[in-house]
């Protein structure tokens, strides 16, 4: 089941009459209450004038329909086996409290229940709504620091079977400290769990109700390698991985070098002339140079630099120009195009 799936709620139609001093009234109470299914929720009910008017009554908790009790203070009342231990009658004359306890409610308590101390009731209905658990990352993730991540589900309660959390990631991971409401997770990402899924999941056995929540991880990390693609006219790209290659070009040839590096947020890509200072102008701001007709001005090296706030790292390339009479070299396993 996943996080937007719609789930039932527990509807309660709260009323009750009795006879008493041969008078009719009615219930000091909330007409209808709703709790996630596989929770629990504590319905008031407070029983109106004074308590000795009570003295001699049991309390009984009803579904519409059925002749047996969810819940009662009558010892000598069984109560329907659905609801055993799991409704209980919160019997207290003294604050003239009626109130219903559930645990672990389910999909097939979804009905109308009526509290009696005579044989009145009246009707009610069922709804349903939607309900959901959140997982929240605290702090950034970046490659190599260890991170806290939270599973909860604020709405379970202390009463309630404990729900079961299960984390799925491909991430290096362990678990932290866990409550009745919640689940923590320390993560240690790398660079290539950016963009992978995490899982939490949440099983209620008291129900047998299982949900999930997936987020994608977003990972800072610096880049890890800088490359270099070099387009010669219209031919194949060569692309360079190891820092100062070299490559032999005709002269008045047209040359387009293309840098590239993994990293996120993308890092900032850049062109020089030779072997930079960091305070260097760059020939270009982009991962792009343009060499429209390579001379002997366009002789020596070429470094790209790609910059990040968590680590810069940078790729240069020699070019040899040759005049386009004089027999060109081969250099690194480079060869011109004929």
């Amino acid at each position: 089941a996943s996080a937007s799936e719609m789930l039932p709620l527990l509807l309660l139609l709260l009323w009750a009459e009795a006879l008493a001093e041969e008078q009719r009234f009615q219930l000091e109470g909330p007409e209808s209450l709703t709790v996630q299914e596989g929770l629990c929720v504590l319905v008031p009910c407070r029983l109106p004038g004074t308590y000795s008017l009570w003295y001699n009554y049991y309390g009984y908790w009803f579904l519409e329909g059925a002749d047996v009790p969810v819940a009662t203070n009558d010892p000598d009342k069984k109560v329907q086996e659905e609801t055993r231990d799991r409704f209980h009658l919160l019997w207290d004359l003294s604050s003239k409290n009626c109130s219903l306890s559930i645990r672990d409610a389910r999909r097939r308590d979804s009905a109308v229940y009526f509290f009696r101390l005579k044989r009145k009731r009246t009707p009610g209905y069922t709804s349903y709504i939607s309900s959901k658990f959140s997982v929240c990352v605290m702090g950034t993730l970046e490659s190599g620091c260890s991170r806290t991540l939270t599973c909860s589900v604020p709405w379970a309660c202390e009463q309630g079977t404990p729900p079961i959390f299960s984390w799925m990631s491909a991430a290096p991971t362990s678990l932290g400290p866990r409550t009745t409401q919640s689940s923590v997770l320390m993560i240690t990402p790398r660079p290539q769990d950016h963009s992978t899924n995490l899982t939490c999941q949440v099983t209620f056995p008291g129900v047998g109700v299982t949900m999930e929540r997936t987020i994608q991880l977003n990972v800072s990390y610096a880049p890890q390698k800088v490359t270099i693609s070099i387009f010669q006219g219209n031919s194949t790209a060569l692309k360079i991985l190891q820092n100062t290659s070299s490559l032999a070009v005709l002269e008045g040839q047209a040359l387009r070098l293309l840098c590239d590096a993994e990293g996120n947020p993308p890092a900032h890509l850049s062109w020089f002339q030779g072997f930079p200072a960091l305070n260097a102008t760059p020939l270009s701001n982009t991962g792009v140079l343009e060499l429209s007709q390579v001379g002997s001005a366009e002789e020596g090296g070429f470094t790209c630099r790609a910059q990040h706030p968590l680590g810069s790292l940078q790729i240069s390339l020699s070019l040899f120009v040759q005049q386009s009479s004089a027999p060109v070299p081969e250099r690194h396993g480079f060869r011109p195009p004929c």
